[in-house]
């Protein structure tokens, strides 16, 4: 079992930062792939961003300006814990961020339905 903790959601100005963190509990995190994803109301949930779990390599979702700097995944294993940070936000990336876990490693972003542990989710508000 994985039991994953959200925080650092928020209200922040377009054009503002805010880093999410991750914390996770068990002694095997270095081995588990950790996906960001969002679900802003009346929406389908989506992938953000996702790190493979031993390689450590980063994969974006191919919208939204994910992978173009705007968003950064990254994990640090000492600490169990894996981090978002977001740039230049927009009021359209108002959402509750959630973050996932799944064992083993991954080669590309996969959807929301292939993550086997959640977290309760963290509430983003950008305003315009």
């Amino acid at each position: 079992q994985v039991q994953l903790v959200e925080s650092g959601g928020g209200w922040v100005q377009a054009g503002g930062s805010l880093r999410l963190s991750c914390a996770a509990s068990g002694r095997t995190f270095s081995s588990y792939s950790m996906g960001w994803f969002r679900q802003a109301p009346g929406k389908e949930r989506e992938s953000v961003a996702v790190i493979s779990g031993t390689t450590g390599g980063t994969y974006y979702a191919d919208v939204a300006d994910f992978g173009k700097g705007r968003f950064t995944i990254s994990r640090d294993n000492a600490k169990n814990t894996v981090y978002l940070q977001m740039e230049s936000l927009k009021p359209e990336d108002t959402a509750v961020y959630y973050c996932a876990a799944r064992a083993g490693t991954i080669r590309s972003v996969t959807g929301f339905r292939s993550y086997d542990y959640w977290g309760q989710g963290t509430q983003v508000t950008v305003s315009s």
